[in-house]
């Protein structure tokens, strides 16, 4: 009996981990599509920002980031693993302004900065100090 019941837990224990990512609702966004368009991307950075209207994909973005940079995108699925790290390296690149702002914001005292700081220079990325 107890041996059911210790499989049983497990079993419930798998579905609330399972279900405790984010929605995949916008896995298929076309990320580079808004990295090559200056105006999107800006867009999508003003949401982030509370500086701009949203739209859903914003909305959904805004309301997880500061846990997904808190967890290491732990409830990320895999998609948004990879996209996320694509985004970051482009504007860490790319895009100093944003960067900055976006730090000032979800990272004012830099400590998850330096957490990925490590993981970036393994992809050939050297995050800003400034």
């Amino acid at each position: 009996m107890a041996s059911k019941l210790i499989v049983l837990l497990c079993c419930f224990a798998a579905v609330a981990v399972a279900v405790d990512k984010y929605t995949d609702q916008f896995d298929n966004l076309d990320i580079q599509e808004i990295l090559d368009n200056k105006r999107l991307l800006r867009s999508y950075a003003n949401c982030l920002l509370e500086k701009g209207k949203c739209t859903p994909e914003g909305k959904e973005m805004k309301e997880h980031i500061q846990d997904a940079i808190e967890t290491a995108c732990e409830k990320c699925t895999e998609t948004q693993q990879e996209k996320t790290k694509v985004i970051f390296d482009h504007v860490v690149t790319h895009e100093r302004g944003i960067w900055n702002e976006m730090t000032a914001k979800y990272d004012p005292k830099g400590t998850w900065r330096k957490k990925y700081e490590e993981k970036a220079k393994e992809r050939g990325i050297v995050i800003p100090q400034d």
